[in-house]
């Protein structure tokens, strides 16, 4: 729209600079004579069409809408929440790119996939905190495990047994028996009490599938500046530190909560996997909205805006002659 106050500014400055000229010229009675036809209004209108178009043409981009009546819309499915390890040792290579952005990959798939279920997200490390309520937006589910990263976390090591705990809080309905925790880790449990908490939480109704990501020969956990490998993670006695995959304990966490332990090292099959589980359990009806179905109205901005710079093309400076022999304003020629 900034456009149109820009094109009457240059008109103004045109019409200035060709009085200036027109005056060293010739006086004006003999400008007249000179040219009879030349008409100012015609000039003003040309103008005044010109940002009309402009106008509707800015209007049509934004695409106005007008609600036309009202549905009801119902969501069935299950929630899930996600639980991402960060801990430091999620660093570590022995999966491309690395066991964090790995991790990272698999849930956004996994939640492309998704139908109407809800989805939390929590980070865990030495600790657990939650990063994402139960939602059905999940753009913003993506967004904030985007954001995800093994600095996250002041407290290193690797709490499953926190993120169990913490994913019980998430659930809004005690009767729910469709509720799954997804733990994505490379198993490395530093209290070893994980799969204890994993048939309490099945008791609840809670299912919990595990995915192993990395690899079971393991790999250096580096330290990096700039993209750049510095160093790599060494223990007290100055030995450079060995990250395994621990699938046994992912398995153990998976069988005691009724649940499934999958490999995360191939992405379709993960993502296959758990889209075949989900298929097979009951789906609860989680709310019913009522929401306005808008139409599209841009093409009515659109088409003024063409027919106004239609109308331009055609416009001339130049006096109407038929309107000049009516002589409506009793000029004087």
């Amino acid at each position: 729209m900034l456009i149109i106050p820009a094109i009457i500014v240059l008109f103004i400055l045109v019409q200035v600079w060709k009085k200036s000229a027109q005056k060293k010229f010739a006086d004006a009675r003999l400008l007249k004579r000179l040219s009879p036809n030349q008409s100012l209004f015609k000039s003003i209108l040309k103008l005044a069409v010109l940002c009309a178009a402009f106008g509707f043409l800015s209007l049509a981009l934004v695409n106005p809408k007008i609600g036309t009546k009202m549905e009801t819309i119902r969501s069935q499915g299950v929630d899930i929440v996600f639980a991402v390890d960060v801990s430091k040792s999620m660093l570590a290579e022995d999966i491309a790119p690395n066991r964090i952005e790995k991790s990272k990959q698999l849930v956004t798939q996994i939640i492309n996939n998704l139908g109407s279920d809800r989805v939390g997200i929590i980070a865990y490390a030495g600790k657990a905190f939650p990063q994402l309520p139960i939602t059905t937006d999940y753009a913003a589910s993506k967004m904030f495990l985007q954001n995800m990263n093994t600095d996250m976390m002041t407290s290193q090591g690797t709490a499953i047994r926190e993120a169990i705990e913490l994913a019980k809080t998430y659930y809004d309905d005690e009767e729910q028996t469709n509720r799954i925790l997804v733990i994505i880790s490379d198993g490395e449990d530093h209290e070893g009490d994980a799969a204890e908490i994993a048939e309490e939480a099945n008791e609840q109704g809670i299912r919990i599938f595990t995915i192993g990501v990395g690899d079971i020969k393991g790999g250096p956990i580096p330290i990096k500046r700039n993209g750049v490998i510095l160093n790599y993670k060494k223990d007290k006695n100055n030995e450079t530190v060995i990250t395994k995959l621990n699938e046994d304990t992912l398995k153990e966490i998976a069988n005691e909560a009724n649940g499934v332990y999958i490999n995360g090292s191939n992405t379709n099959d993960v993502v296959e996997t758990i889209k075949d589980l989900l298929d097979k359990m009951d789906k609860k009806e989680f709310e019913s909205k009522q929401i306005a179905d808008f139409k599209d109205q841009f093409q009515w901005f659109l088409g003024f805006g063409i027919f106004f710079l239609f109308i331009d093309i055609f416009f001339l400076e130049r006096k109407t002659e038929w309107l000049k022999k009516l002589n409506l304003f009793n000029e004087q020629f």
